[in-house]
C-alpha cells in the first residue's frame, strides 16, 4: 500500500473492495432491477416501447455527461465529497421515479439518476490506485469486479419479485433505500485518499489543459476503446433482454434472471482469474488472452445463430463466455489508463467512463431497438463491438509495444 493518503485504509483489503464495489454496483443495479417492470410501467403510464427504451438512453447519457466532471471534481476537492453528493442525488432521483405519474417524469428522473451514479464508479477506480501499487491494485480491482457481479445477478430476480408483490414503484423505493444505506456507509467508512497537496486546480483553463492532455494522447484513446467498446458486446443483450428473452427465446419474465446470472458468472470468473494472474502474467499478455476469448466466442455465436434456431439452452452461454473474456482483461486495461498520467487519475477515470457510457447510450437508443428482435442481428452487432476493441488493441501494440 502506498503512503500518500491522508487516511489510509487499515481494514482488510477485501473490505475496501466490497465498499467500492457497492459504489460501482449501484449503477447497473438501478438498471437491471426495473427491466422486468417494462410492461407494467408501459401499462401504467401509457408509454410506447420506444419511450420505455428512452428511459435507458436518458440514464446512460446522463451518466456519460456528468462523468466528464466527476473525476475532475475528485481531483480538485477530494474523493469523499464527490461520492457522498452523488449518492444523495441518486437517492432523491430514485424517490422521484417512484412518485412519477408520466413516462416523461420517469425519463427525467432516470436522467438525474444517471448524472449521479457515475460518481461511485469513477471515483472508486481512482481510490484504488491512490492506495495500492500496480500489482496490488489489480488484485483489488479484480475483487471489486467479483463483488460487482453479485448485484446484477440478483437484481432482475429482486425486481421481478417486487413487481409481483407490490408493483413497479416498489422497485424505485428499493433504490431509495439502497442509496440511503450507501450514503451512510460511505460517510462513516470511506477514507479520503487524495491529500490536499496533490489536488488539481478547478480553474477552467487548467481543466481544459488536462482534458486536452488525455484526449490528445492516442495511447489513452486506444486503451479506452479496447475496454469500453467490447463491453457493449454483452451489454447489448442486457438492453435487449425484454424482447430477446421474452419474444425471441420465449422465456417468462420470472426466467429473465438466467441471462444475468450467466453474464455475472462469466464476469466473476474472469475477474477472479485476473486477480490470480496479477504480478505473474504480463499485462499485455493477459489483455491478449481476454481479447482472443471474446473473438473466438463471437465468431462461434455468429455461426451458431446463422444455422440454428434460437433456443435458451444454448443461446445464453456464448454471452457468458464473452463476459469472462472481457472481465479477464478489463482490470488490467483500467490500471494502464490510470497510470498513463498519474496526476490526472480522476479525470482519466472520468473520460474512460464517458467513452464507455456514451457508447452504451448509443447502443441503448439506436442499436438495441434495431436488432433486439433478431438473434442473428444481436450476434452480429456484438461481434462488431468486439472487433472495435480488437482493432484498438492491435494498433496500440504495433505503435507502442512498451505499453503493458
Amino acid at each position: 500500500m502506498t503512503s500518500n493518503t491522508t487516511h489510509p485504509w487499515k481494514a482488510p483489503r477485501w473490505a475496501l473492495a466490497l465498499l467500492l464495489a457497492m459504489l460501482g454496483t449501484i449503477g447497473p443495479f438501478s438498471i437491471d432491477t426495473y427491466v422486468p417492470a417494462f410492461s407494467a410501467i408501459g401499462a401504467s403510464t401509457g408509454a410506447t416501447p420506444l419511450q420505455l427504451q428512452q428511459t435507458f438512453s436518458a440514464y446512460l447519457f446522463g451518466f456519460a455527461f456528468m462523468n466528464l466532471f466527476h473525476g475532475a471534481l475528485s481531483d480538485s476537492f477530494g474523493r469523499r465529497p464527490v461520492v457522498l453528493w452523488g449518492l444523495v442525488v441518486f437517492t432523491l432521483a430514485s424517490a422521484g421515479c417512484a412518485l412519477s405519474q408520466t413516462i416523461g417524469q420517469i425519463i427525467f428522473f432516470r436522467a438525474l439518476q444517471g448524472l449521479a451514479t457515475g460518481a461511485g464508479i469513477v471515483v472508486s477506480r481512482a481510490v484504488v490506485r491512490d492506495l495500492f501499487t500496480p500489482s496490488e491494485a489489480q488484485k483489488v480491482m479484480s475483487q471489486i469486479t467479483i463483488y460487482f457481479g453479485i448485484a446484477p445477478a440478483i437484481a432482475p430476480l429482486v425486481g421481478g419479485l417486487l413487481l409481483e408483490w407490490s408493483g413497479w414503484r416498489a422497485i424505485f423505493w428499493l433504490l431509495v433505500g439502497v442509496g440511503a444505506a450507501l450514503t451512510l456507509a460511505n460517510w462513516r467508512l470511506l477514507p479520503e485518499t487524495l491529500p490536499p497537496a496533490q489536488r488539481q486546480s478547478f480553474q477552467t483553463g487548467h481543466l481544459m489543459r488536462g482534458y486536452w492532455q488525455l484526449l490528445s494522447d492516442p495511447r489513452f484513446l486506444l486503451l479506452v476503446l479496447a475496454s469500453g467498446i467490447p463491453f457493449n458486446g454483452m451489454f447489448l443483450y442486457v438492453l435487449s433482454a425484454p424482447v430477446f428473452l421474452g419474444d425471441v427465446l420465449r422465456l417468462k419474465p420470472t426466467r429473465f434472471f438466467w441471462l444475468f446470472v450467466l453474464i455475472v458468472a462469466g464476469i466473476m470468473a474472469g475477474a477472479w482469474l485476473s486477480g490470480r494472474m496479477a504480478g505473474k502474467v504480463r499485462p499485455r499478455r493477459q489483455i491478449a488472452y481476454g481479447i482472443r476469448i471474446m473473438l473466438v466466442v463471437s465468431v462461434l455465436n455468429l455461426v451458431a445463430n446463422a444455422v440454428l434456431a434460437p433456443n435458451a439452452w444454448w443461446s445464453l452461454w456464448p454471452i457468458a463466455i464473452y463476459a469472462f473474456g472481457w472481465a479477464l482483461m478489463v482490470p488490467v486495461v483500467t490500471l494502464l489508463v490510470l497510470d498513463l498520467h498519474p496526476t490526472r487519475r480522476g479525470m482519466a477515470s472520468s473520460l474512460q467512463a464517458v467513452v464507455g457510457s456514451a457508447a452504451n447510450g448509443v447502443v441503448a437508443g439506436a442499436v438495441a431497438p434495431l436488432v433486439m428482435h433478431s438473434a442473428t442481428g444481436l450476434a452480429l452487432s456484438s461481434a462488431a463491438f468486439m472487433a472495435v476493441g480488437l482493432l484498438a488493441w492491435s494498433l496500440l501494440r504495433q505503435r507502442w509495444p512498451e505499453v503493458g
